[in-house]
């Protein structure tokens, strides 16, 4: 059985910076998660994608982010176990002990619930055939846009994510944009670039459209969509790229015995710490008056739940804040001179 100061359940950005915190107070940690990279939602859905909200980085991608956040902790050399899935948690005294769907046991103090929105799978098309073209002519994101150079792309959704890479695709793709209501949800100033580009002839927008068949073989060569009149509308199509959302799953999680509100775990908003103490949550998954589903702020929940953590590794010690840029303690866990 592994024995470490913190169990931390997800690698997302919110996952690797706990790393970070926790390593600057002396403690170990391994993080679990059951996608096969770090990255969490940052890696499975927008690797390529402009993320503009994390502070003195005025634009960086998913997967940049990602790099980063893994290089910080390099001096911690924490073991990551991807691919791995929690299937048990349970109690035995002051401590917890995890165990895996590859069998993997580990004892600690402390468990870091950092699963983003837990388990998640993009909503399918559910129309015959479909499945068949996954992975070849359907995607449900984007992991290298240059795979969607010179094509003819059917997008279909309304949000960001939609809005973002019909922008993004259009500078060397010919793209359909396909929503099934008039309005869309993204961004307003996204759809009105978009407007432009219509009006240029670079985007044609098809709303209000649902897709109806897709023709092809190995691969797709169109697809036939249907307005809410019965109007029917053939388009030749290369690539589809389907936004429709997620399939949010939290798995065993939902079975822990841990406060729930609609899919989200209740923490208090002192140290992030569920009703069981020792368990904490972080990130999108946690829930608490004011909570703000950003990046920066899983940043500021880690921070104050790693000091709950040390507080529980370390009953002996007392816990003594220190400012990296004056602590040659935390400045030799780094690395430096």
């Amino acid at each position: 059985m592994n024995k470490t100061d913190v169990i931390i359940i997800g690698a997302g950005p919110v996952g690797l910076f706990a790393v970070h915190q926790l390593g600057i107070k002396g403690l170990k940690a391994v993080v679990i998660d059951n996608l096969d990279k770090a990255g969490g939602q940052c890696i499975e859905l927008y690797p390529d994608k402009p993320i503009y909200d994390i502070p003195a980085v005025p634009e960086c991608t998913g997967k940049e982010l990602t790099d980063r956040l893994l290089e910080q902790i390099k001096p911690f050399k924490t073991n990551f176990y991807l691919n791995e899935r929690v299937e048990e948690v349970r109690s035995e005294g002051d401590k917890w002990i995890v165990k895996t769907n590859n069998g993997n046991e580990f004892i600690s103090p402390n468990i870091m619930i950092a699963g983003g929105v837990g388990s998640f799978e993009p909503r399918r098309i559910s129309i015959k055939d479909a499945e068949k073209f996954e992975n070849k002519s359907i995607f449900y994101a984007v992991k290298n846009k240059e795979n969607f150079k010179n094509k003819n792309i059917s997008i279909f959704g309304g949000g960001d994510s939609a809005l973002d890479w019909a922008l993004e695709l259009s500078k060397f793709s010919k793209i359909t944009l396909i929503h099934r209501r008039e309005e869309f949800r993204g961004a307003l100033h996204t759809l009105s670039e978009i407007k432009k580009l219509e009006k240029q002839g670079k985007i044609s927008i098809k709303t209000p459209y649902q897709i109806e068949n897709i023709e092809g073989n190995e691969k797709i060569q169109s697809i036939t969509i249907k307005d809410d009149n019965g109007k029917v509308e053939k388009i030749k199509t290369d690539v589809i790229l389907s936004f429709f959302g997620l399939v949010m799953k939290l798995g065993p999680i939902a079975e822990w015995g841990l406060n729930m509100d609609k899919k989200k775990i209740s923490v208090n908003s002192i140290n992030f710490e569920t009703n069981k103490k020792g368990i904490f949550a972080v990130g999108d998954i946690c829930n608490y008056p004011g909570k703000l589903k950003l990046i920066l702020s899983g940043f500021h929940e880690v921070a104050l739940a790693s000091v709950e953590c040390f507080k529980r590794a370390r009953p002996n010690e007392k816990y003594k804040f220190e400012f990296t840029t004056s602590s040659k303690s935390i400045q030799s866990r780094l690395g430096k001179k």
